[in-house]
């Protein structure tokens, strides 16, 4: 990898590799529909289409007598002609608890919805180009979403947790004290960015150096889907990341790749998004103990209170990178009590003089 080159592009490279191993372990009939989804899908978009079709032909071969014990590798565009509509039904239900090599997985509905997407896209790609004759999956309803309570941090829990991220707890434990002691200005300072901005995870162990411009408070970032995207921070953001610049000049990265990454971990290196994801629930399950808090819920939180300041939701979309509001509207702008309460006041039922 070069050194100057960024880090999307890094890791893009690197899932690039990543799919193509994958492929060797799918029917060969799957390399073309991978290339003909390339234009539409991100790499970590079909590296799970992978994932999710690997564990579907799994299932075929282990369980559906028409395929018994067949190699995955030797499945034809014939077979998938074999396919009913009963067989999908029957994979749904082998998701609820299945074991692929010795180890257990249990999935949601959420996740056999995904897995029934991904079915649908593949019987989709291959119908349209007449290579099969029918889609079968089509005719197998979704499984139902519930939607869930959103989970953020409310103005308190903000405040606690930064100021354990700043000065430590007696509930860390003494090896979680002596990580603090070097890590604590960085940890500061990628609390202060998720809460500030409202980044992605993959967004913030991107950041280079260069990135940032402390002259007009802006970093750009790298969207999903490649695009780059200017964002602006606080003075107050400002400041923790200035103090932890002054750290970062002082460090010798271990690889020539990661010379130009801002946040890096105690190794040296450019840090993961496990390591930023543990720094997240090692200080807010102190914090906030009831709430299962993570980089991603540091976001909700950040876009309810963006909304609650503004009102409106188009310039959160804006803000998220969201291309359909109504993903906004579902996930981040939960309307407070108080907005609620406040709202209830503006109602007027009768004039304040009523004639008698």
């Amino acid at each position: 990898m070069e050194k100057n080159e960024s880090y999307a592009k890094q890791r893009d490279a690197k899932n690039i590799l990543k799919l193509r191993e994958m492929r060797n372990h799918l029917p060969t009939f799957c390399a073309e529909f991978f290339i003909g989804i390339e234009n539409n899908t991100s790499v970590l978009t079909r590296i799970a289409y992978a994932q999710d079709l690997h564990v579907f032909f799994t299932f075929l071969s282990n369980e559906i007598p028409e395929f018994e014990s067949k190699d995955i590798r030797l499945f034809t565009l014939s077979d998938l002609n074999k396919l009913t509509a009963e067989h999908i039904e029957l994979f749904l239900d082998y998701l609820n608890l299945y074991y692929i090599d010795g180890k257990k997985f249990i999935n949601n509905d959420k996740a056999k919805a995904r897995k029934l997407a991904t079915i649908r896209s593949l019987l989709k790609y291959f119908y349209k180009k007449d290579k099969i004759s029918q889609n079968v999956a089509q005719k197998v309803d979704m499984p139902k979403i519930y939607s869930k309570n959103i989970i953020r941090l409310e103005q308190n829990e903000v405040h606690k947790l930064l100021d354990i991220a700043d000065r430590g707890d007696l509930a860390l434990t003494r090896q979680q004290k002596d990580f603090h002691k070097h890590t604590r200005i960085r940890d500061l300072a990628i609390l202060m960015l998720f809460l500030g901005t409202g980044i992605r995870i993959s967004e913030l162990v991107g950041i280079n150096i260069n990135d940032i411009n402390f002259d007009n408070n802006s970093f750009v970032i790298t969207r999903k889907g490649g695009n780059q995207y200017i964002l602006y921070f606080s003075d107050e953001v400002a400041t923790a990341l200035l103090d932890y610049k002054r750290v970062r000049e002082q460090i010798k990265v271990a690889k020539d790749e990661d010379t130009n990454a801002f946040f890096l971990s105690l190794q040296n290196k450019r840090i993961t998004t496990r390591a930023v994801q543990n720094l997240v629930k090692k200080y807010s399950r102190i914090a906030s103990p009831l709430k299962k808090i993570s980089p991603h819920k540091l976001r909700s939180t950040y876009g309810t209170n963006l909304y609650q300041q503004t009102h409106d939701i188009y310039i959160v979309a804006d803000v998220l990178g969201h291309k359909d509001v109504n993903t906004t509207k579902k996930h981040y702008a939960a309307i407070s009590e108080n907005i609620r309460k406040d709202a209830s006041t503006r109602i007027k039922l009768r004039s304040d003089d009523t004639d008698e």
